[in-house]
């Protein structure tokens, strides 16, 4: 299919695709005349990417991540210690995050909202 297409089927824009190429994470086939072509498996590929980017990941981690995923990677224990090494990475910053969030929750629980006003009108007699 060509970048057209995978873009419609993936909801990623062409300049994405042409992005994540660039960075080497999609290797797609050329005609002779230069058209990418991709492949089905591409758009199990990119839908990766989207979601490894969503979670704050680099491109360059991607690629490498992406090379474990289909065994293209010649060092798969170095794979391995390097996807620990992220997730490590990922699981200190939720952690940070969650320390956030209970200081907010404490402050919250400490502090009084605006007082509410009374929306009906006094009577006057």
């Amino acid at each position: 299919m060509k970048i057209g297409e995978l873009a419609d089927r993936t909801g990623a824009s062409v300049r994405a695709l042409r992005y994540y190429e660039e960075k080497g994470a999609l290797n797609p086939d050329r005609t002779p005349s230069g058209y990418r072509i991709f492949a089905d498996s591409d758009i199990h590929k990119v839908a990766h990417i989207q979601t490894l980017l969503a979670a704050g990941l680099g491109m360059d981690l991607i690629g490498e991540i992406l090379a474990c995923l289909s065994g293209e990677s010649l060092l798969l224990d170095d794979c391995r210690e390097r996807l620990k090494a992220e997730r490590r990475r990922i699981t200190d910053d939720i952690d940070q995050l969650v320390h956030t969030r209970s200081l907010l929750d404490e402050l919250l629980a400490t502090t009084r909202g605006p007082a509410r006003r009374d929306t009906a009108e006094p009577s006057v007699a």
